[in-house]
């Protein structure tokens, strides 16, 4: 067995305890987060970027529909750029989203997130070309998908009914926190497919890698939707 192939099973055990993980189901931001947040009054910088630095960290669907776009690019310019859409993406909707009190359901909009990370895995498993003999603009759909991903960091300050003294500050500094925190995870997330894509086992393993991505995604979007049905309405 190569000694890489450990690594590529385990990423392979990783993506799919992100996706059905309890704790994992509930990253919204709670507890001590949640009542500094509700407290806060005026500018917090630091903390804010903290808080979204954490968020994204912890964001187990926002990473795994990343891991999906990135799975089969290897330039650099080419990850950068199915980045910088995403994070265009979802930029808009978290600032617009937070700043209008404009959402979604929440537990709608990450069922439409968990929907997201199902397309990317078909994609990548070439489901397009072989059911209906067509590839989609890859490009459009990241930044599709990074809109709704959007709304989905919006909901989830939107429920904290953030203090308006302050809130621009606020959510901007938000919003870099979740851009650090996505390039710190990413960056992890590259070392390891790195190593990965160096071994036999990357070729002998991606379809798999990206059914287990597929079916994480399918068990998110039956939990959003079981919780919308069973009282998450409102």
């Amino acid at each position: 067995m190569s000694s890489r192939r450990p690594l590529a099973l385990g990423l392979i055990a990783l993506l799919l305890a992100a996706g059905m993980g309890d704790t994992a189901l509930a990253h919204a931001i709670e507890g001590k987060d949640a009542a500094f947040v509700a407290e806060t009054k005026g500018a917090a910088i630091l903390p804010f970027m903290y808080l979204g630095a954490k968020h994204m960290v912890t964001g187990y669907d926002h990473l795994l529909f990343l891991i999906g776009v990135i799975f089969f690019l290897f330039r650099l310019r080419d990850i950068a750029l199915y980045v910088t859409l995403f994070s265009v993406g979802h930029s808009i909707t978290l600032l617009f989203g937070a700043l209008t009190g404009i959402g979604i359901n929440p537990w709608l909009v990450d069922a439409v997130i968990g929907l997201s990370v199902v397309y990317k895995a078909f994609e990548n498993l070439g489901g397009f070309k072989t059911l209906f003999g067509f590839q989609p603009d890859t490009r459009v759909a990241v930044l599709v998908f990074g809109l709704i991903h959007g709304f989905g960091l919006a909901s989830k300050l939107q429920a904290l009914r953030l203090h308006p003294d302050g809130l621009v500050t606020n959510l901007l500094s938000f919003n870099i926190g979740v851009e650090i925190g996505q390039a710190l995870a990413l960056s992890l997330i590259l070392l390891l497919m790195l190593l990965w894509r160096r071994s036999r086992s990357f070729t002998a393993h991606a379809a798999a890698a990206n059914s287990l991505i597929m079916a994480a995604g399918m068990i998110l979007i039956g939990y959003q939707l079981s919780g919308y049905f069973l009282g998450g309405q409102a």
